[in-house]
């Protein structure tokens, strides 16, 4: 996908920290809601590409992403997403919806505020029944008290059967919040991110 020059533009800005663009954004974020963010540093492109290697792209119809922050993920997604898919993204913060709205413009992408503890009613407001994958970076380490269990329920009742969970962490204690919900859960480790991330794949069955 070709990127406008305005997209451009705010990627050249990343590595300035200008304001306007991703890390001025990013970082402004992590201040204002440190528990919602898993990391100050955006990840890395091998992480997202080991992430994402598992989906099966050619069958997915929704695609769920919890706290896309300044889209680092979205637009590979959306690289990666069919034509007629939708990419569907969750964030408490408003900032951040505010600015994916503005740096993509693609028809596929609906960014929503709104918390990943609901949403399955997030979904079915706008006509979905269930997704094929949903992807989070939360920490759910710091996450408010029965936040992290509940996004786990709920991410397990969003999803359709055979669809999974992908979750990268700072932190391997995740696996308590979403072992009870999966019938199947493979994981791996990248030490090239900054801080090194374990990930997770947790399959419905």
């Amino acid at each position: 996908m070709t990127l406008s020059a305005e997209q451009a533009q705010q990627d050249g800005a990343f590595a300035r920290g200008t304001p306007g663009g991703p890390l001025w954004h990013f970082v402004r974020g992590f201040l204002k809601h440190p528990v919602m963010v898993g990391s100050v540093i955006p990840s890395s492109k091998i992480l997202i590409d080991k992430m994402l290697d598992p989906v099966d792209w050619a069958n997915t119809r929704l695609f769920v992403e919890y706290g896309p922050g300044v889209g680092t993920f979205t637009q590979h997604i959306l690289d990666r997403l069919a034509p007629d898919a939708t990419l569907l993204t969750i964030d408490t913060n408003a900032d951040f919806t505010a600015y994916l709205n503005s740096k993509f413009t693609d028809s596929r992408l609906e960014a929503v505020t709104g918390s990943a503890a609901g949403v399955r009613k997030i979904m079915a407001d706008r006509g979905f029944e269930s997704a094929d994958y949903i992807l989070s970076g939360l920490p759910f380490s710091t996450l408010p008290p029965g936040i992290g269990p509940k996004i786990a329920e709920e991410t397990a009742g969003a999803l359709r059967p055979g669809g999974a969970f992908l979750v990268y962490q700072f932190s391997p204690k995740v696996r308590d919040f979403i072992a009870p919900h999966f019938d199947r859960i493979d994981e791996g480790f990248e030490w090239i991110n900054i801080p090194p991330a374990t990930l997770f794949w947790a399959w419905k069955d």
